[in-house]
């Protein structure tokens, strides 16, 4: 027990300060090359926090467990808006930009109602089956692509581009990014595992285990880097951080899943998804609700209270 105790506080260093080390290199790089922090957030910053979301849903295919790669994701989508989003916006209100609002917002609705269809494609249209074909996968690896370019090819404007600073190297800020996501990746392992030793020492029920700590860790490497991206005041990497990790989760990961192995949805609910569409929602509400084009403590509080119920629909159904 003692033991664990101390892996689990060197894991959530190695999750601090790893979140630490890549918010600053990701804020570099966008300098150097005059991306913005929501470019930055939702490409690099975004695909390499969901890399457990990856390993485990690949895992899960290639086992032919498509329970595990669908609802890895699924929780993981709505984990990382409703409560990591909530709480982020509860230590800084974060700022909505019009391109927010008009272009990344909508994407991420757009792709989770595309999962939805596809997904369901028997329940809605009474052809194909429910669940995601290599077809499918296909069409999910192709739009990845096509969203990764155009994502790169989005310049800050002149001006912004004339002021930005060059600050560190860029190998230092590589150097950081990495070592960043490394800790990142091998603490929240090292914690979750910890974790779940010693709830098991305490007699804890492996259900209530998989829902809460399995569920949350592997989107440990997002709230550690909205954390502390909120502290540093960089709420646009924040955002595309999630929004990032949520495309990337539907179209990488289940795309390439689906590849690997068919995925059926055959185990899940209409709540699931309606929760996984709600999370995706409520995003562009927020533009609308409390301070306008803001994602403000107000909003912060409903998203964690949808996601509390969430929480309890799913300990209540066990």
């Amino acid at each position: 027990m003692w033991l664990s105790c101390l892996l689990l506080l060197v894991g959530l260093a190695l999750v601090v300060f790893g979140a630490d080390y890549l918010v600053d290199g990701a804020s570099g790089i966008a300098r150097r090359f005059g991306l913005s922090e929501f470019v930055i957030g939702l490409t690099i910053v975004g695909m390499g926090t969901s890399a457990p979301e990856m390993v485990v849903s690949f895992i899960g295919a290639a086992q032919g467990n498509a329970d595990i790669a669908i609802g890895n994701v699924v929780g993981s989508n709505i984990f990382n808006t409703l409560l990591i989003l909530g709480i982020t916006a509860l230590i800084l209100p974060m700022v909505i930009t019009p391109s927010n609002k008009k272009r990344d917002i909508p994407v991420n609705i757009i792709i989770t109602v595309l999962l939805v269809l596809l997904g369901m494609e028997r329940t809605f249209f009474g052809v194909g089956t429910d669940g995601l074909s290599r077809i499918d996968g296909a069409i999910l690896i192709v739009v990845f692509i096509a969203y990764m370019w155009f994502c790169f090819s989005q310049k800050e404007n002149a001006e912004e581009n004339a002021a930005r600073q060059k600050g560190r190297s860029l190998w230092l800020c590589l150097l950081m990014i990495a070592g960043g996501l490394a800790g990142l990746v091998f603490g929240g392992r090292l914690f979750v595992d910890s974790a779940t030793s010693i709830a098991k020492g305490l007699g804890v029920s492996d259900k209530f285990i998989a829902i809460t700590i399995l569920a949350g860790g592997t989107s440990m490497p997002e709230l550690a880097t909205c954390v502390a991206a909120a502290i540093k005041k960089k709420g646009q990497l924040a955002l595309g951080n999630i929004i990032g990790s949520n495309v990337f989760n539907i179209l990488l990961i289940l795309g390439g899943s689906a590849l690997i192995s068919p995925l059926s949805f055959q185990d899940i609910s209409f709540v699931d998804l309606g929760a996984l569409l709600a999370s995706a929602l409520v995003l562009l509400t927020s533009c609308y609700v409390g301070k306008r084009n803001t994602l403000d403590r107000l909003d912060g509080v409903l998203f964690l209270l949808v996601w509390a119920a969430y929480m309890a629909y799913l300990i209540i159904k066990l």
